[in-house]
């Protein structure tokens, strides 16, 4: 391909692809690289609201996954909002679920599963978060300077 564009960790600009785009939040969110890798994965979310690692969801046991809860709904601390298998899956705070896997599926322990927003309403998931549009505006910008050299 004359342009391949990689997001995130994993993948080594100059070897796997032709640019890569920082997805880590912080003062790096969205920067090109044209030469070398993305911030390694930590495996620790971005601070929302001063809530981190909590806000993720991973599955408690392997099984099939089902819930019957979707993405914008407010849930509180201790509610049960999904199954895994027999397993109930708790909500882990207060918030607005922003990421749900789709019944049926089949997961393994330890698989996130699901994504709470601690700002609750104000998360507003129907709008493109600032993640997103600094991540896109930079695919946007190779884009554009690709286009301008052909």
């Amino acid at each position: 391909a004359p342009l391949v564009i990689a997001l995130g960790p994993g993948f080594t600009a100059g070897k796997d692809c032709h640019v890569v785009i920082e997805t880590k939040r912080g003062h790096s969110l969205g920067r090109v690289i044209r030469e070398g890798e993305a911030i390694a994965n930590t495996g620790i979310p971005g601070i929302i609201a001063g809530i981190g690692r909590e806000r993720v969801i991973h599955s408690p046991a392997s099984g099939i996954f089902s819930s019957d809860h979707k993405i914008g709904d407010l849930v509180t601390k201790g509610e049960v909002i999904a199954h895994v298998g027999e397993t109930e899956v708790h909500a882990s705070l207060d918030g607005m679920i922003r990421g749900l896997l789709n019944s049926g599926l089949s997961v393994p322990t330890g698989f996130k599963i699901a994504d709470i927003d601690p700002r609750g309403l104000e998360a507003d998931f129907t709008t493109v978060s600032d993640k997103a549009k600094a991540i896109g505006g930079s695919v946007l910008e190779v884009l554009d300077s690709f286009l301008a050299k052909r």
